[in-house]
């Protein structure tokens, strides 16, 4: 009874923690008229470590697994050293790419 107990206990827990680390995305059309599909994404909270994108890291939706380097790695320095990078005020590392348009890298 008690290995039951702590069983569906773990279980809840497990389900609780990782729906807070999830937000759902609704579709919409961008201004070029390409449709974007709703999705998972990871909730935003200032690092790369956990988001479905960074490398080692699997997205359990699509099984998709992630290219980005983790924030600080010695991949960060060399992802974008062509670009002029610029801190934003909640930390966040970007460039402007070629649209205008902010394009986050991970923190070097």
């Amino acid at each position: 009874m008690k290995k039951l107990f702590f069983t569906i206990s773990f279980f809840a827990i497990t389900v609780i923690a990782y729906a807070q680390s999830t937000t759902y995305v609704n579709g919409y059309t961008k201004s070029d008229g390409t449709n974007v599909q709703g999705h998972y994404k990871t909730t935003s909270d200032n690092t790369n470590t956990n988001n479905y994108s960074t490398r080692g890291n699997t997205n359990s939706y699509t099984g998709e697994s992630g290219s980005k380097p983790r924030d600080y790695s010695s991949e960060s320095r060399s992802y974008s050293a062509d670009k002029n990078i610029q801190t934003g005020s909640k930390g966040g590392q970007y460039y402007i790419n070629s649209n205008g348009n902010k394009t986050y890298v991970p923190k070097q």
